[in-house]
């Protein structure tokens, strides 16, 4: 048998709804590339699926979604893991390597709620849930008059407590519900200029071993150059930000010029949406990373040192 072509792959996958969905995709991708190659997921549940009653910020961050996936890749028990881009820490260990990014669903937040059509329409006081600090501190900077609070779980967790009335609506990543064929619980898609996505949102990462350059060759026909560009881009910002911590950070990148630009958007703030530090460049695809690097700069200049030393103290 050809030897660049795989006879077996084993998927790492999360074990909620989504990321089995996001897992079975480039299963089925993986599958019609190779159509002799016997293609099998391994569901695991992460520290991240298991602790649900404390806010992510409090308990390590996004990276406890993938710490076991990674263990199944150093163990060999599986090839390669898939993950939502923007549940990736920023700074992987370097036994690891994103072997290919594949194309973008929509990036941007979905406002759900089964009373109001808007967050303009919610009256004051009215509960909005939410897991992120970035959106948190998004929402108290423009709308100050509600109530923000904790939401976690997976998307089926969190779409119960809404409909059990515990919130007035939720804000979730438009692309979660398109996926798993609810976008008609969408009721408004937040402007970027509203709710800036979160690093990554939007795209599937393949994560794989560094020390596996074969599994590499067989992934690169799922990446996608101009979704890479954009992501690799918006981690740079947060990477050279915060690092892997937790903090009320978006950062968002779009192609232009048929994809030999990039125009990349980012913040800084603090919870309570009182600070904020907000910059935007345009400049070349080809060095995504430098572009990121140049915003974090700019955020710095308006002032995104400050509000993340007001931060430390918060932070685990």
């Amino acid at each position: 048998m050809d030897k660049s072509v795989p006879e077996r792959i084993v998927i790492a996958t999360r074990e909620s709804r989504l990321a089995l969905w996001q897992a079975g995709h480039v299963r089925d991708l993986l599958q019609r590339l190779y159509p002799a190659c016997r293609v099998e997921l391994l569901g695991m549940t992460t520290r991240g699926d298991q602790i649900l009653d404390r806010p992510l910020a409090r308990i390590g961050g996004k990276g406890l979604f993938v710490k076991e996936l990674e263990t199944a890749l150093l163990d060999g028990s599986a090839d390669i893991a898939v993950h939502s881009m923007k549940d990736v820490p920023m700074q992987l260990q370097p036994e690891f390597a994103l072997a290919a990014i594949g194309p973008r669903e929509n990036p941007l937040d979905a406002f759900v709620s089964n009373r109001y059509a808007s967050l303009d329409e919610m009256p004051p006081g009215a509960v909005v849930g939410t897991s992120s600090l970035r959106r948190e501190a998004q929402l108290h900077a423009n709308f100050p008059m509600l109530a923000v609070t904790s939401l976690r779980g997976n998307l089926d967790t969190r779409l119960r407590k809404l409909d059990s009335g515990e919130y007035g609506a939720i804000i979730l990543a438009a692309a979660g519900l398109t996926r798993l064929g609810l976008g008609a619980r969408i009721r408004a898609v937040l402007p970027a200029e509203l709710s800036l996505p979160a690093a990554g949102q939007g795209a599937l990462g393949i994560e794989a071993l560094a020390a596996r350059p074969e599994v590499a060759a067989w992934l690169a026909p799922l990446n996608d150059p101009a979704t890479a560009a954009c992501v690799r881009a918006e981690r740079a910002v947060s990477r050279d930000l915060a690092g892997s911590c937790e903090v009320p950070l978006g950062a968002y990148a779009v192609a232009q010029d048929e994809s030999r630009q990039l125009w990349l958007r980012g913040f800084v703030a603090t919870p309570d949406g009182q600070r904020f530090a907000r910059a935007e460049l345009t400049g070349a695809a080809a060095d995504p990373e430098a572009l990121g690097a140049r915003l974090a700069g700019e955020l710095r200049a308006q002032g995104a040192v400050e509000i993340l030393a007001e931060l430390a103290p918060a932070m685990p």
